[in-house]
């Protein structure tokens, strides 16, 4: 049988060949870091669930930030637990709120960083859920008028952008609204367009303390067998003003992903959750594979699969093992 004219593998024999030809490059501009920040903790305090992942003070969470930022990335998303929750959380339109605090902080220790902020209720309120209750439910339209007020607070303090989680309706359109009208008009959104209900957020609910009190999120955040809903979700928000679009989780939602870079223009983000992170890192500490290599090659994967932009937990190593 004759040899074959095609032989792919030319251009695999060797590293330097591999990246001549490679078609997706990782690069720590694609990152965009997470980080908790409380009001309940006087020094770091690690979380059991996501190996390497802290609660910061908001002294600490800025070194935190100056450590992602000196590895080359360029932002980060800020999640808050405040010493107070009740029911509608009241705590996070506070001036002085927990994540008010460390904008302020952040951006005065490193103007040039990207201070993103998550935009929702469920770190707040005494029920867990992303929205206020009435009788058991989740309450759309009362909910997104203290997103809308919570989004606000967040620009007045230095936000650089922000990011509603919340799924509610017509959330990105009110949020835009407001903002505008409080004179924000060119601060950016980064919506949750297409979060979906997932088994993947358990180690996030541990750090946050935001696991509900009751029920769970299906009646709004997407069910996960559906892919079409995710493209009605982000052209909605496209249509109410959103300016980056995100698909939530990314790891078992790379389909999601690409269909979404093949239909819309927009920037895309995904969001490469706590239990995926979580996976990996015990995965390693059992010794069942490599952590650079496997840690690289989900979040090539999540590139690869159209996001421009990844928010992982990974971020920091990523950077480091990328730049070396």
């Amino acid at each position: 049988m004759a040899f074959p004219i095609h032989r792919p593998r030319r251009l695999r024999r060797t590293p330097a060949l591999r990246r001549l030809v490679r078609e997706t490059t990782l690069t720590p501009d694609d990152f965009i870091y997470p980080i908790f920040v409380s009001e309940v903790v006087k020094r770091a305090e690690p979380i059991a669930s996501m190996p390497g992942i802290f609660n910061f003070p908001v002294r600490e969470a800025v070194d935190e930030a100056r450590r992602a930022f000196t590895r080359g990335i360029p932002a980060v998303i800020l999640f808050g637990t405040p010493a107070e929750k009740d029911a509608t959380g009241s705590s996070s339109l506070a001036a002085d709120g927990i994540v008010q605090q460390a904008i302020r902080e952040i951006k005065n220790a490193l103007p040039e960083m990207v201070v993103v902020t998550d935009v929702c209720l469920c770190e707040y309120t005494d029920h867990g859920h992303c929205g206020v209750v009435e009788k058991g439910i989740v309450k759309n339209d009362e909910s997104v008028e203290i997103l809308a007020a919570q989004a606000v607070s967040h620009a007045a303090a230095g936000a650089d952008m922000v990011a509603p989680s919340d799924m509610m309706d017509g959330r990105v359109g009110r949020i835009r609204n407001a903002l505008d009208a409080a004179g924000h008009a060119m601060i950016p959104i980064m919506a949750y367009s297409a979060k979906y209900a997932s088994a993947f957020y358990g180690p996030f609910r541990e750090a946050a303390g935001s696991t509900p009190q009751f029920g769970d999120r299906r009646g709004y955040q997407m069910d996960s067998a559906n892919g079409r809903e995710a493209m009605r979700e982000i052209e909605l928000d496209l249509a109410e003003g959103a300016d980056i679009i995100m698909v939530k989780p990314a790891l078992a939602y790379l389909d999601v992903i690409a269909r979404a870079r093949a239909a819309f223009p927009a920037p895309l983000a995904a969001y490469n959750v706590s239990g995926e992170y979580s996976m990996v890192k015990l995965a390693a500490e059992r010794g069942l594979a490599d952590e650079r290599t496997l840690t690289l090659e989900v979040l090539t994967s999540i590139k690869r699969a159209g996001a421009d932009i990844i928010i992982s937990y990974h971020a920091p190593d990523a950077a480091e093992w990328l730049g070396a």
